[in-house]
């Protein structure tokens, strides 16, 4: 396979990648489907997963993946990019893809790990408390499916934030390595030419 056709197979993917990410993380700002979660409480808090609010699905998935992919897939076709030249600026797009993927890839984690913010009672006498009953879990909370009905409030929370950020976590990877090929691509069609006019 010659350069840029390897260009348009790895670009169409990424497109495809960085919509998942996007929805992903906007629908985690939503927990249950509910709006009311994500408007601010008496205190001034939000009443969503902290990692949801650093939008590794849109800015790190979804923005700095969107914009390599543009310029990976116009390597791909007959036009200014199609070049040496275009094949070696999108080894640094492809770079700044990686450092999108990654970021995604570890806001995502780290929610895994730290798991939802929701209501609960610590005592089984107490009052309900929103925090994360998860945190010092250590990500054990992931197989032990009775832990979740600790989460009062929003219902289903932890299927629900188990299902996205896993998503993401999955996205991100298969964004990592296919940014990762391109770099190699870049060079190679940077050496080599991209042959898409042949």
């Amino acid at each position: 396979m010659c350069t840029g056709a390897c260009s348009k197979f790895i670009a169409i993917p990424l497109y495809v990648l960085a919509l998942v990410s996007i929805i992903c993380n906007i629908m985690l700002f939503f927990p249950d489907f509910q709006t009311q979660y994500a408007t601010m409480d008496r205190k001034g808090d939000h009443r969503i997963t902290e990692e949801v609010k650093y939008m590794g699905g849109v800015i790190g998935g979804g923005i700095m993946i969107l914009i390599p992919a543009i310029h990976i897939h116009l390597t791909s076709a007959k036009n200014c990019c199609a070049n040496r030249c275009g094949m070696f600026l999108s080894i640094g797009f492809a770079a700044i893809g990686v450092v999108g993927a990654l970021y995604s890839l570890g806001v995502a984690g780290a929610g895994l790990a730290r798991g939802p913010l929701c209501s609960w009672r610590p005592n089984p006498a107490g009052s309900l408390v929103w925090s994360t009953p998860f945190e010092n879990s250590e990500g054990d909370y992931l197989t032990n499916k009775p832990m979740w009905k600790i989460c009062i409030e929003p219902e289903n929370v932890v299927e629900f934030n188990i299902g996205l950020f896993s998503t993401l976590v999955i996205a991100a990877s298969i964004q990592l390595i296919l940014c990762a090929i391109q770099m190699i691509n870049g060079l190679f069609g940077c050496l080599c030419g991209t042959c898409s006019g042949k």
